[in-house]
């Protein structure tokens, strides 16, 4: 029973250790601060890439369609911020962020301030998105968030007359927690949804041009593991340690019982 005992611990103990090293996967911002982008596009095909973790701006003018790419994963829960810094003089304006997939699907937000209206001669107006949790697979009819490219947008959609033009300064960055093996699904995408591979033909996938060359630091994940297997695993080992022991404790000693004399 003390083998037993012991066995079960350690397993325990593997367990727990684990846990955090699998729920740790979000992208540590890069270290070199000149490095992050300083401009957006202007459209899908020319939205600037950037890194999860990554801050990114752009000087641009109110009115414009700025436009970044990111790549998330399966698993990743992406939620994206900005921040635009207004003019000292302006009228009450509406701004707004729309993250799309790599098909263009516009994604919804679970919570976040993905609209918000700035006050007159307001300073800065902050918004923010947090999208669903990147499934491996899906139905083609669901509209689930798949691993791939997303695209963010940022746009003022109530602007007066008198307001478009006037400069305006953006700074966006994404950041992801790990959803971990509760999110898992059975099965996955042949190829990310990434513009330029996933809707070209097979045999051409290896000459395609790539329009968003980013992608996570690992690699792109394949799907079909995750840290369910891990719980899954400890789990029925855990069962049949358990079926074993209490086997060991209720069979007895083996020996007939004693009949008493005269029975």
């Amino acid at each position: 029973m003390r083998v037993l005992r012991v066995t079960i611990a350690a397993l325990l103990t593997a367990g727990l250790a684990a846990a955090p090293a699998a729920a740790d996967s979000s992208p540590s911002p890069s270290p070199d601060g000149s490095a992050a982008p300083s401009r957006a596009g202007t459209s899908f095909r020319t939205a600037t890439e950037i890194e999860q973790g990554q801050r990114a701006t752009a000087s641009a003018s109110t009115g414009d369609y700025l436009y970044w790419s990111f790549p998330a994963d399966t698993g990743q829960r992406p939620t994206v911020r900005a921040t635009v810094k207004l003019p000292e003089t302006h009228a009450a304006q509406t701004w707004q962020i729309d993250v799309h997939d790599g098909l263009r699907r516009r994604q919804a937000c679970r919570y976040g301030a993905q609209t918000r209206t700035a006050a007159a001669d307001a300073a800065s107006v902050e918004l923010s998105c947090a999208l669903r949790t990147v499934r491996a697979w899906s139905e083609p009819w669901a509209a689930d968030p798949l691993p791939g490219t997303y695209y963010l947008r940022l746009t003022a959609t109530g602007v007066g007359t008198g307001d478009l033009g006037l400069p305006v300064d953006a700074e966006v960055r994404v950041e992801s927690e790990d959803a971990g093996g509760a999110a898992a699904v059975d099965g996955s995408l042949s190829e990310p949804l990434v513009p330029g591979i996933a809707n070209a033909p097979e045999e051409e996938r290896e000459d395609a041009a790539v329009l968003a060359g980013l992608e996570p630091e690992d690699g792109w994940s394949s799907g079909w593991w995750s840290d369910r297997w891990v719980w899954t695993g400890l789990g029925g080992v855990l069962a049949a340690l358990a079926g074993v022991g209490g086997h060991a404790l209720t069979r007895g000693s083996g020996r007939p019982s004693r009949v008493p004399p005269g029975a």
